[in-house]
């Protein structure tokens, strides 16, 4: 969200492993393949995330041939740094380029629904950057069209596909490490870094409210963790508790959920300090009925450079494992799943269901201002 500019950016019981560091933008992962398997677009560049959209689609043997925006700013950076990309006289342009599989976008959030459709409906698959749905009536049309025109809508959920820990830990959790799982607690706290940011940032029909946008990856993490095929929101709050410069920003907001396997809570907002090395001590915590898993995404306030820690307690010690050398696989998937009309990088329905119970929780959320709550 950096305004005009982009950030650069079996398994068994070998445990402790020496599992090369994976950020939050653009992780690391299986080289990209020599020879092409699909030719990409991207379409919408608001958002710096879209770096890490394409390094993923990549590193699957996917090759960028175009791109979009209308902004002539962004346009200008994209094209420097990707200068094999050609740049798109109109979106039309893509949509109607049969030799184009897969668009890619980060567009501002509430935009990116809608393109969804239109690239659907010409007969592409697409990959938003989160939150790629930001009303339930949004979310009411994209299912409907995904049921229609049996495309993939998938949509980048960086703090589980592209953290190298959070990858490890899913693959810990299927070995049965921790038991079976009872409930996630997501934290995502992120830096507001005011003054660099554009309007949009701070609209929230733009940007969907704070449940809808950074809510919706620990919505991901905990469906995915506890296995859960059906859930819903218990209770949930947001709010503008410290910007009122802004009074259509979200800064806070949490959430309880229940699902058919598990449970899980989760707190975001944008109230990390300056005195820290990074945007965020994003972290989530996986408690088992034999142990628990907590990782810390992106920096080990111990004193463990780098990110990407994972600690695993179990019924006979507790580890720190290190997981610089795990493999990220949604990009590879999901191009397989391009070719080969499969769901293996995320059900469709998953991917749905998250984006749901985000979209709900925000909807009814009580709202909080200034240590008071009042309903939504």
């Amino acid at each position: 969200m950096l305004r005009r500019s982009f950030i650069k950016g079996s398994i068994g019981v070998a445990a402790g492993a020496v599992l090369h560091d994976a950020t939050h933008v653009e992780g690391q992962g299986a080289e990209t393949s020599k020879e092409p398997r699909l030719r990409f677009s991207v379409v919408g560049i608001n958002h710096s995330h879209i770096h890490g959209q394409i390094g993923a689609v990549e590193r699957g043997g996917g090759q960028l041939v175009s791109f979009y925006a209308k902004e002539p700013d962004l346009a200008a950076d994209f094209a420097k740094r990707y200068p094999q990309a050609r740049a798109a006289r109109d979106e039309r342009e893509i949509l109607e380029d049969e030799s184009i599989k897969l668009v890619l976008s980060a567009a501002i959030p509430s935009e990116r629904a809608p393109l969804g459709v239109r690239v659907m409906r010409h007969g592409k698959d697409y990959m938003a950057d989160k939150p790629g749905i930001t009303t339930l009536e949004q979310l009411a049309e994209v299912r409907r069209v995904q049921k229609e025109t049996r495309r993939i809508y998938s949509i980048m959920y960086s703090e589980r596909f592209e953290n190298a820990a959070t990858v490890r830990a899913g693959e810990l959790v299927r070995a049965g490490a921790v038991g079976r799982v009872l409930q996630t607690v997501g934290l995502g706290p992120h830096r507001i870094n005011n003054g660099r940011r554009d309007p949009w940032f701070y609209d929230r029909k733009r940007f969907g409210g704070i449940l809808c946008d950074i809510g919706s990856h620990q919505a991901d993490q905990f469906l995915f963790f506890t296995g859960s095929t059906r859930a819903e929101v218990v209770a949930s709050q947001a709010g503008n508790v410290q910007h009122a410069q802004w009074p259509d920003f979200e800064d806070f907001g949490d959430m309880l959920l229940r699902g058919d396997r598990g449970t899980g809570y989760v707190r975001v907002d944008w109230f990390t300090p300056d005195g820290l090395s990074t945007w965020g001590d994003g972290r989530l915590t996986i408690l088992g009925t034999d142990g628990f898993i907590e990782i810390r995404k992106n920096v080990d306030i111990a004193g463990r450079p780098g990110g990407n820690h994972l600690f695993l307690v179990d019924k006979k010690e507790t580890r720190h494992i290190d997981c610089r050398d795990v493999h990220l696989p949604y990009g590879e998937q999901l191009v397989d799943d391009v070719l080969n009309r499969t769901e293996t990088a995320m059900p469709q329905e998953h991917c749905f269901l998250a984006t749901e119970l985000a979209l709900k929780a925000q909807k009814q959320a009580q709202r909080v201002t200034l240590g008071k709550t009042e309903q939504s």
